[in-house]
């Protein structure tokens, strides 16, 4: 009877000639680690994914910039409405309280002539208070500096005490809102005597250089 010689189960796997098991068992190890090489395609498919980005913020940005010039149109036209209302609001005023200057100018007069009492005075001043608090101002004064842009001069005369064209007398007075004229003060106005202001100059230049020479 034949005997079977058992198996030798402790044999090692063939080694390439020159490689020792232990660097062997190494090299198997780092391969674990590293896992599978990355396919060359991914290359290619991160490039485009980054150019995409690159598309998207270019994208975003020129959204943004057109969001912020909607806003910035957006304020403009508020402010030019608000612009508007305050205008319109002025006009309607104007108007409405023009209808009402030759009331104001009868409750002027009467106060000058100290008519301006009883019933009459206390209706005059609620009137005149209600004006005010829509807005209506009055001006010119006498003694101010004639200015065309305000006055109307409906009276003309020289005078010698004066240096400038003056307001010597208000015929009657001016009225604006705001920055608005809606009536020019009516004013008599005085020009400087002519040959007054050369006289003058004389009279410093000599005073300046110690008098008159003397022949």
């Amino acid at each position: 009877m034949t005997e079977e010689t058992p198996g030798n189960f402790d044999e090692k796997p063939d080694v390439p000639s020159g490689v020792t098991p232990d660097d062997a068992a190494e090299t198997a190890e780092s391969s674990e680690k590293e896992g599978p090489a990355a396919p060359a395609g991914d290359a290619a498919k991160i490039a485009g994914l980054t150019a995409q980005l690159d598309q998207v913020r270019m994208a975003l940005n020129e959204r943004t910039a057109d969001l912020q010039r909607l806003q910035a149109e957006y304020q403009n036209y508020r402010r030019r409405v608000e612009r508007d209302r305050v205008t319109v609001k002025e006009i309607a005023t104007a108007s409405l309280l023009t209808e009402f200057l030759p009331v104001l100018d009868d409750i002027g007069r009467a106060r000058e002539h100290g008519e301006l009492v009883g019933g009459f005075k206390s209706v005059a001043e609620s009137l005149e208070t209600a004006a005010a608090k829509m807005g209506l101002q009055q001006f010119g004064k006498e003694g101010e500096p004639f200015d065309p842009t305000i006055h109307e001069a409906l009276m003309h005369s020289y005078a010698p005490d004066v240096t400038e064209t003056t307001c010597v007398a208000v015929l009657q007075p001016g009225y604006r809102i705001g920055e608005r004229i809606i009536r020019p003060a009516r004013v008599a106005v005085a020009e400087p005597q002519p040959g007054a202001t050369l006289a003058k100059e004389e009279s410093v230049n000599d005073e300046e250089s110690g008098g008159p020479e003397e022949g």
